[in-house]
């Protein structure tokens, strides 16, 4: 995605306050060679894109002074009660360096699974998105997931599934977490044998 940002010429709460009454939300881009860059954006047009996955999850074009450079979002500040952002903060990308991001898990195909069609299970979508360590030029918008395999019993971990090439995933301390639970929406009934048994004890 692409956004226009423009050049903040002054700072402090009293600047960035007649900034917003004009339309435009202050902002900072850090990170890479360059000093911290002050910005503004137009709010309207902000506010709009922040709507979209995309904004919050892959690299940004940003055309600053005629000239386009890499960012990513790392914060957005909003106002308590009313639409309105009152601070975002970028980090500009460096093609060669590994960056850590969080990307959303898209998950589909569980309705139909045998654990969902045969078995009336509850899907608990236990983590909707993941940390991971990548190059800018590998970083997925989403991962895509396919729970069409899903069977009772068995939850889906990381290692289940197929990151994309260039990606790994950032677990901090929890190798293998669980990332969509199955769960039984009621008891099973007993085996024959289970009753033969539970009977026999009562004699």
């Amino acid at each position: 995605m692409k956004f226009v940002a423009f050049e903040r010429n002054k700072q402090g709460t009293g600047a960035s306050r007649r900034l917003r009454i004009t339309g435009r939300t202050p902002g900072i881009v850090y990170g890479g060679q360059g000093e911290p860059l002050l910005i503004e954006l137009d709010h309207n047009a902000l506010w709009h894109a922040l709507k979209k996955e995309a904004f919050h999850a892959s690299i940004l074009e940003m055309e600053f002074n005629g000239k386009s450079s890499q960012v990513l979002l790392r914060d957005v500040q909003y106002h308590p009660y009313k639409q309105l952002v009152l601070h975002i903060d970028f980090q500009r990308v460096d093609a060669n360096t590994k960056m850590h991001k969080k990307v959303p898990l898209h998950y589909s195909g569980e309705e139909n699974s045998s654990a969902v069609k045969a078995d009336q299970c509850l899907i608990n979508h236990v983590v909707t998105e993941l940390e991971v360590s990548c190059l800018p030029k590998d970083l997925p918008e989403f991962i895509a997931i396919d729970l069409s395999g899903l069977t009772k019993g068995h939850s889906l971990h990381l290692n289940d599934i197929t990151l994309p090439a260039g990606v790994t995933a950032v677990t901090k301390g929890q190798p293998n977490p669980v990332l969509v639970a199955v769960v039984a929406t009621k008891a099973d009934e007993p085996t024959p044998a289970e009753v033969a048994a539970a009977n026999a004890g009562k004699k």
